[in-house]
């Protein structure tokens, strides 16, 4: 059965499609009550649905978010994800989803379809990208943001600014402190660990790594301590996993020359840069017979909500993931944040972490 159309619902009313068209879209030019009620009375009868594209017409809003991640799966975005879809249900708004991969040409396609379908605003979650592979993606991420903007478009972006893009109106950026919170981590560690570090990271050129690892070494060289070895991975827990098996391998090698032994405290202290590598790092390890925190101890990034049925438990750095897709999206609505700034650039809402030791960093013979 065909769906039923305005003109029908006009026709059984007995008033003229504009009328029907202004009752039922939103309209703020408004018949009388009687006249209102005959409309929506038909529209009921005949089954009628409104379309969405008119009603954002005539509301000038779509009612529409729209949420850009790297991997949906990843618990990181999925938290992100719930604190978006808080803001959004309490807005009457609803959420778009588009899944990249991680690459800004990916991302460039997404605001273009969510442009498309006039959005009222676009969150973006994600690490930037410096490789050289990427460049063209970014400058064309930047210019479709642009363009959006200029059209009336708000995007809130998480952690660090688009590559290549301007001061725009509309463009509010919640900033993460990685850099600082790793060199706390890596601090706190090196103070009461005297082993050797390895720091597991992701492609080079991937920001939010890259950010991650400089503080990493940097809380390292306060501390006294020499530069950490870095190995590069993907950014995901297969990275982590492949990271984990080279280092059982050496743990291997060690052993087989005697320079360590079973059960002494362990030689290595492994920084990854995101809790999903250090998972699949201590998996990596585990399968090749280790353990942590007898064999290796291990830190990650970010307290994903997976810890909390991870053991032992894992050392890493809390940040407020449901709370930072809460203020991406606060800013884009132009909502002040709770430190008072307006979302644009550096005036924009900011959100701190906090170190949280646990069992994977403790050795006890």
């Amino acid at each position: 059965m065909a769906a039923s159309t305005l003109t029908e619902v006009a026709r059984l009313a007995g008033v003229s499609p504009a009328t029907a068209s202004r009752v039922l879209n939103g309209s703020a030019r408004k018949p009388g009550p009687g006249v209102s009620e005959r409309v929506r009375q038909a529209a009921e009868t005949l089954g009628y649905i409104p379309n969405a594209q008119a009603q954002a017409l005539a509301k000038s809003s779509s009612g529409l978010v729209g949420l850009i991640v790297h991997d949906i799966a990843d618990p990181y975005f999925s938290a992100i994800a719930r604190g978006v879809q808080e803001v959004a249900r309490e807005q009457h708004k609803m959420v778009l989803l588009a899944t990249t991969g991680g690459t800004p040409a990916d991302e460039k396609e997404a605001v273009a379809a969510f442009a498309a379908r006039r959005a009222d605003a676009i969150v973006i979650a994600g690490s930037r990208s410096r490789r050289p592979e990427d460049e063209k993606g970014n400058a064309d991420l930047a210019a479709e943001l642009d363009r959006y903007c200029r059209n009336g478009g708000h995007v809130g972006v998480v952690g660090q600014a688009i590559v290549g893009a301007g001061a725009l109106d509309g463009y509010h950026l919640v900033e993460v402190p990685n850099e600082e919170l790793a060199m706390e981590l890596a601090g706190k560690l090196a103070a009461s660990y005297s082993g050797d570090f390895v720091i597991i990271g992701g492609p080079e050129g991937l920001i939010t790594s890259d950010d991650r690892i400089r503080g990493f070494q940097s809380g390292l060289a306060a501390a006294g301590r020499p530069a950490a070895e870095v190995l590069r991975a993907s950014f995901n827990r297969a990275g982590g996993y492949e990271a984990g098996l080279e280092l059982a391998r050496r743990i291997q090698d060690a052993r087989a020359s005697g320079a360590s032994k079973e059960g002494e405290k362990p030689g290595l202290c492994i920084l990854a840069a995101n809790d999903v590598m250090a998972i699949g790092a201590t998996a990596g390890l585990r399968s090749q017979g280790f353990r942590i925190p007898r064999d290796a101890l291990i830190a990650g990034f970010d307290d994903i909500e997976t810890l909390r049925d991870f053991r032992p438990g894992l050392s890493t750095v809390r940040l407020p993931l449901e709370e930072i897709g809460r203020l991406a999206t606060l800013s884009t609505a132009g909502a002040e944040a709770p430190d008072g700034g307006d979302g644009h650039d550096d005036d924009g809402p900011s959100v701190t972490g906090q170190v949280t030791l646990r069992r994977s960093t403790e050795w006890t013979p």
